[in-house]
């Protein structure tokens, strides 16, 4: 809950009418948001741009996916469609959004499906949202559909939940640029029904879906995040429209809960209130702290106590805002209305009742000040506070700068000449204001104590050469007694107020110097992708910034063993690694200036989130004995190393969801085998049983043509079974990596000849024609690979191309490949399945004409032809039904000539 109103009560928010000018500048977004692909996103976003019609908007279709539901197809009708682009992607065409010519149109509004998804390589953006913000940027009203699960924010939830980790989406920002977001819910029942009808996939895709992502389970949980962030976004124009008309909160539409914390430990206990109250209200919440002047004055322990309070609301889910102010209770005050808090939490007051004569406590007030706000008062304790650090800091050695008082004294000298020049024309107490100026400079240029020094020299100075009787350390005159003492007490205010100036500036140098530095870190671990790049970057930020060595340790195996260092060093003695184990097991700090285990040679302390720990830091310096950090350090440490342990976690989390990922992969291809085993094997098995059973049981009475005939059975089902046999083991060796082709120079031609012969019984039935040129140049290809790879795509032809059709095998060079495709008469690849056709295991379905098969003989294609440097791809020819399959292998740069050869 940023404090987004820093101006006088009653005046808007400037930031808010900055993007409420920004809005009026640019086309209106509406989202219609669902949980689930089919609970009528579409649907409803067509029903809207009719109702637009309706009303008199130019309203087309830029892009709208029926995806073959008859009632979405049906309210297409009588919209104008802007035609798509075709874009040619690696031989195959794809269709895309055409953005120039909706630009040129230029309608009042365009309706534009599928918010996430990628568009082919050419386009102008790569992301459709891109396409979108371009067309709010001229102006132009958009209506779009997006499901919960591509929003970047909840992409790693989504996975948790589904086991599917979506490639496709968009950012949050896209989210907070719609000027509306409509929920289109449908309880998963419902959903699950709409399934079971054909409504939402066709039938063998939707018993998949059912099984695997829409069960009740996953529904009801992506439905929540819907519901959720619909919420969260309203909430969040509610707030903006507050604070751009000035509106004094609350408005109670939702609850907000905000606890006031300060240096007192019972401020733990209040964090603790506030995050079970929020938790009851289903509510965001925020600590705060005000940092007064006083704020400056604090102990170093009282300073611990605030950061570790601050630190305990961030592990328990709330934010932490840190706001300076003149007064507690009015920078509270202003802070809620501004963010529409409908609950405060604050401790009681400690004060005695004496002291409610000279002014009413930070509590009473509150009270006063926050109108419809409600205030929670509560008592806290002490015992409650936040759990020690454990670690003794290293005490700040006195700074004494004989520097700064020999310039305090070198400025008092200087007024003192000054003066003895001025004394001739000036009455003696105006030369007191001459001292005053030594004064001030001293305290604005070397602090506090300096300031004092000048001060008690400047009075003496003043005393001993300007009030009579001079040249002595007596003031005769009762004049200058008072004139005296007033010097001396205005000496003394204005120096304490000039050096806490002074400290308050350069307390604030030093915080945005470690912001920035802070910033700079979590910038650098946010664009880290891996665990080694986290903990390389967080072990030199650390050494940098408290300057001391650095070792991180995370767990291994059951142990804890160093992962990084800085400068680099994996050397742990006995000692350390007791230290380093018990940091790790106790979640507490251990080792040198620690309580526990003080004799290491290092500081352990553990990496935590708000979860669990981690991994260990390990600290050292060159001093010898002693604690090694400071309090300000020991706040720094916190700092650095939460943010490390937050992207350790986020890092590891990634990890077990691609290992999960991995896990339901190798699940799904291990059932596949087992499906494909229970048919493939068996089939064949049992024809090659049941014709070797006939033969010895009615070998001698059967005709010799019938013997001829269950003899080829057994050949051709053996055959079969060995080809079955022969592409799990190509299979095995592609994922292992053990292909090694044995590539030399070959003429495709030879080995396409070859293939054909070897396939010649299975395109018994069909007509094969073949046009490669004798020019063609020679190709660098292991020709058993090769000849495989020609054989599966043959085999693949025959099984979905009807009888009779005819399959073609072309040949052609350019400018750096030769050419090698094969295309047949069958009814094509749907255009939903050319990504997926070299998948292993997986299969068009076409109904039960296809022959069947394994799944495995495309996906060995790409493996082989990718083992030998080339590409192959599939689509569909144009203009008549019939897939292609289209390998390219790159020239050679060594072919002999034809004389060469002959």
């Amino acid at each position: 809950m940023p404090d987004d109103n820093r101006d006088q009560a009653g005046r808007p928010s400037p930031d808010a009418l900055l993007e409420k000018a920004r809005a009026e500048m640019r086309g209106r977004l509406k989202i219609f948001l669902g949980a689930a692909p089919g609970v009528g996103k579409t649907y409803e976003m067509l029903i809207s741009g009719r109702a637009k019609i309706a009303d008199g908007h130019d309203v087309v279709i830029g892009v709208v996916e029926t995806h073959g539901r008859k009632e979405t197809e049906a309210l297409v009708a009588g919209f104008e469609i802007i035609p798509r682009v075709e874009i040619d992607y690696k031989g195959r065409l794809l269709e895309e959004m055409d953005l120039d010519g909706i630009l040129a149109r230029r309608p009042d509004l365009v309706l534009v499906d599928e918010l996430a998804h990628t568009n082919a390589e050419g386009s102008r953006h790569p992301k459709r949202y891109l396409d979108v913000k371009e067309l709010l940027d001229r102006g132009i009203d958009v209506y779009t559909t997006l499901n919960i699960q591509h929003v970047e924010s909840l992409n790693d939830v989504v996975s948790q939940i589904t086991r599917v980790r979506v490639r496709e989406t968009v950012p949050d920002s896209i989210i907070d640029l719609a000027d509306d977001v409509e929920i289109i819910d449908l309880t998963p029942d419902d959903l699950i029904k709409r399934l079971h009808d054909g409504k939402v996939y066709m039938p063998k895709t939707a018993e998949r879906a059912l099984t695997n992502y829409f069960t009740p389970g996953n529904l009801t949980a992506l439905r929540e995040l819907a519901l959720r962030k619909t919420a969260q976004r309203v909430d969040d124009q509610l707030l903006t429209h507050m604070q751009a008309h000035a509106i004094a909160g609350p408005w109670a539409a939702g609850e907000r809960v905000l606890v006031s914390i300060d240096h007192h430990p019972r401020s733990a206990s209040l964090v603790r209130y506030a995050a079970r109250m929020a938790s009851r209200l289903r509510a965001p919440w925020a600590a705060v702290y005000i940092e007064t002047n006083r704020s400056i004055n604090l102990s170093e322990a009282e300073r611990d106590t605030i950061a570790s309070t601050l630190r305990l609301a961030e592990q328990l889910g709330g934010e932490a805002i840190t706001i300076p102010g003149r007064e507690v209770a009015e920078e509270l005050v202003r802070h809620a209305s501004a963010n529409n808090v409908t609950h405060i939490v604050i401790g009681a007051p400690k004060k005695p009742t004496w002291r409610d004569w000279w002014g009413r406590s930070v509590t009473d007030e509150l009270i006063r000040k926050t109108g419809e706000i409600s205030v929670h008062v509560i008592s806290g304790t002490e015992k409650d506070g936040t759990t020690a650090r454990g670690i003794k800091a290293a005490a700040v050695a006195p700074q004494l700068d004989i520097r700064a008082y020999l310039l305090a004294t070198v400025y008092v000298a200087i007024a003192l000449g000054v003066s003895i020049v001025l004394d001739q024309v000036l009455d003696v107490r105006n030369l007191a204001l001459v001292f005053l100026m030594a004064v001030l400079t001293s305290a604005v240029l070397h602090g506090l104590r300096p300031a004092l020094y000048s001060c008690i020299l400047g009075a003496l100075s003043f005393n001993f050469f300007f009030l009579p009787p001079r040249y002595t350390l007596t003031i005769s005159d009762p004049e200058s007694v008072l004139a005296f003492f007033f010097f001396l007490g205005v000496a003394i205010i204005a120096s304490n107020l000039t050096a806490t100036v002074q400290r308050q500036a350069a307390a604030a140098r030093q915080r945005a110097r470690t912001t920035e530095d802070l910033y700079l870190f979590s910038k650098k671990l946010a664009g880290t992708g891996t665990l080694d790049d986290v903990l390389w970057a967080t072990a030199f930020q650390l050494a940098s910034m408290l300057k001391v060595r650095v070792v991180l340790l995370l767990p291994e195996e059951g142990s804890i063993a160093v992962k990084a260092g800085y400068p680099p060093d994996d050397t742990l003695d006995d000692a350390d690694i007791a230290a380093a184990g018990w940091a790790w097991e106790h979640n507490h700090a251990a080792g040198r200036g620690a309580d526990t285990l003080p004799g290491a040679k290092r500081l352990y302390v553990p990496l935590r989130t708000g979860r669990t720990a981690v991994g260990v830091i390990g600290l050292d310096s060159d001093r010898r004995d002693g604690p090694l950090l400071t309090p300000e350090q020991q706040r720094l440490l916190d700092a650095l190393a939460d943010q490390a342990a937050l992207a350790i976690e986020r890092v590891q989390l990634v990890a077990d969801v691609d290992r999960a990922r991995l896990a339901a992969e190798a699940d799904r291809l291990r059932s596949a085998l087992l499906t494909s085993i229970s048919h493939d094997l068996k089939t064949p098995l049992a024809a090659i049983l049941g014709a070797a059973g006939t033969l010895r049981d009615y070998f001698a009475s059967m005709p010799e043509e019938d013997r001829s005939d269950l003899l080829s059975t057994v050949v051709d089902e053996s055959e079969r079974l060995n080809r079955f046999i022969a592409n799990l083991l190509d299979m095995t060796k592609i994922e292992s990596g053990a292909m090694e082709p044995n590539s030399a120079l070959h003429y495709a031609g030879d080995i396409v000849g070859t293939a054909l012969a070897r396939a010649a019984k299975i395109l018994e039935h069909h007509k094969t024609e073949m046009s490669i040129p004798a020019e063609l140049p020679m190709v660098r290809v292991d020709p058993v690979l090769f000849e495989q790879v020609i054989f599966n795509l043959l085999d693949n032809a025959a099984k979905y191309a009807p009888e009779g059709s005819v399959i073609q095998i072309e040949g052609w060079a350019d400018a750096d490949n030769v050419v090698v495709q094969i295309s047949d008469e069958g009814p094509g690849i749907p255009p939903a399945d050319l990504a997926r056709v070299f998948d292993t295991f997986y299969r068009v379905r076409k109904g039960d004409q296809v022959r069947a098969g394994t799944g495995l003989g495309l996906s060995i294609c790409r493996g082989f032809i990718e083992a030998m440097g080339g590409t192959i791809t599939a689509g569909n020819r144009r203009g008549r039904p019939g897939a292609v399959f289209t390998i390219r292998l790159p020239k050679p740069n060594d072919i002999p000539k034809l004389d060469e050869l002959k």
